[in-house]
């Protein structure tokens, strides 16, 4: 069901998040995304030489998937570089609120009351999370990598709803096995003129690059995680904005991986703003049946 699918994706997008801030630890940013595309890219080549092209019909909008995609990957790594894994992780939470008022006024979706009562968990906290976040020193309002954050999370969002677009039969009807292994070829060649231009002409002054054992697992999880969020939507019966929220459940694994094995601070109170979380996906799973 589409449903389940929905948490599985969660648990392996948590994986994700955890090798990327461990791998972007004093890395340099741009070389990091570009292996993370190119291992996606030879992790889904069985994929790409097995399903149909489909002609520019079909690459056009992949090609535009790819660049939102890209996009929010760039400022969110960024972001993961520079603030707590237990801040990202909440603050990635909001997407699924941005994809509710989108799906409501471009596919007409409609929530029951299980559905509505998460949804406003999970606003409440995001809102307790900016209060824990002052401890730290975080201004939501005057920090640029907050900034980077609350942008990617909007371009995330953009990316869940055109992809409900993507896979619907009433939308493009994608095949969900081209669009996700093209869209990572693209966004790989996107990267590598990204390096070329505007990374090695200033290595020397930038944080420089290290190979780290993470990386290779950044690509793993996320293609794990991409494949059954997109099996997930590609059922007619799928909730995009459900869908999207079940996906952020992926704060709690990365949460734990904050709190266990980066030995970050301020955990408590950040603990209860993860509760209401927990209690808001239990709601949307309870509406969702």
């Amino acid at each position: 069901m589409w449903w389940s699918l929905a948490f599985l994706s969660a648990v392996l997008l948590g994986g994700y998040d955890t090798f990327k801030k461990i791998s972007l630890k004093d890395n340099a940013v741009i070389p990091v995304l570009l292996l993370n595309t190119f291992f996606c890219s030879l992790i889904l080549l069985p994929m790409l030489l097995t399903t149909p092209f489909g002609g520019w019909e079909v690459q056009k909008y992949i090609v535009l998937k790819s660049l939102i995609v890209l996009s929010s990957w760039l400022s969110g790594y960024y972001a993961m570089k520079h603030l707590p894994l237990t801040i990202v992780g909440p603050v990635n939470a909001t997407r699924p609120v941005m994809v509710l008022i989108g799906a409501m006024l471009i596919f007409g979706e409609r929530l029951n009351l299980y559905q509505w009562i998460g949804v406003m968990l999970a606003v409440a906290s995001f809102f307790m999370l900016r209060r824990s976040s002052a401890r730290e020193g975080i201004n939501f309002h005057h920090n640029k990598w907050i900034a980077c954050l609350v942008l990617s999370a909007v371009l995330g969002a953009c990316s869940g709803l055109y992809d409900r677009f993507l896979m619907s039969p009433s939308g493009a009807g994608l095949n969900r096995c081209t669009v996700l292994s093209w869209y990572n070829v693209y966004q790989c060649g996107m990267m590598a003129v990204m390096l070329l231009v505007l990374w090695l002409p200033r290595r020397a002054q930038t944080t420089p690059f290290h190979w780290h054992w993470g990386i290779p697992c950044i690509s793993i999880f996320l293609c794990g995680a991409d494949y059954v969020y997109l099996q997930a939507l590609s059922d007619p019966d799928a909730l995009v904005s459900v869908v999207s929220m079940i996906r952020r459940g992926s704060v709690i694994v990365s949460f734990l991986a904050g709190a266990l094995i980066l030995g970050e601070k301020n955990l408590r109170a950040k603990a209860l703003d993860l509760v209401l979380l927990l209690i808001g996906m239990v709601f949307l799973y309870l509406g969702s049946r």
